[in-house]
């Protein structure tokens, strides 16, 4: 499930960025895209590494953190006017749900088949 909302944050992620000014292409755009990807990249390795329980919580610590990048960047995106308040607090809902959703893994890793 922390896969897919991840996978469906960074589409949406993608998308918006689409419409940001062309000059931000290879700046603000290309951290958020990237750190939003990252999730389900961290995810991804970390499901390979479910009978380690140590790597296992490692690679969701790193898709945790990069959640939280993607959280700064639209609060760039936002301070720039490239977003408004309500598409920021969506995003951010997502973000947050997400970083519930990996916290829970951390905490549980015997229910993902860790052990």
């Amino acid at each position: 499930m922390a896969y897919q909302k991840g996978f469906d944050l960074a589409m949406e992620i993608f998308h918006l960025t689409k419409g940001f000014p062309n000059s931000k292409q290879f700046m603000l755009t290309s951290q958020m895209v990237r750190s939003s990807r990252a999730v389900c990249s961290a995810i991804a390795e970390a499901y390979r590494k479910r009978p380690y329980e140590k790597h296992f919580k490692s690679k969701l610590t790193d898709a945790d953190s990069e959640n939280s990048e993607t959280q700064l960047w639209l609060d760039f995106a936002f301070a720039c006017h490239y977003i408004d308040v309500q598409k920021r607090a969506a995003l951010q809902l997502k973000s947050e749900e997400i970083g519930k959703l990996l916290n829970y893994m951390i905490n549980h890793p015997e229910k993902f088949g860790s052990n």
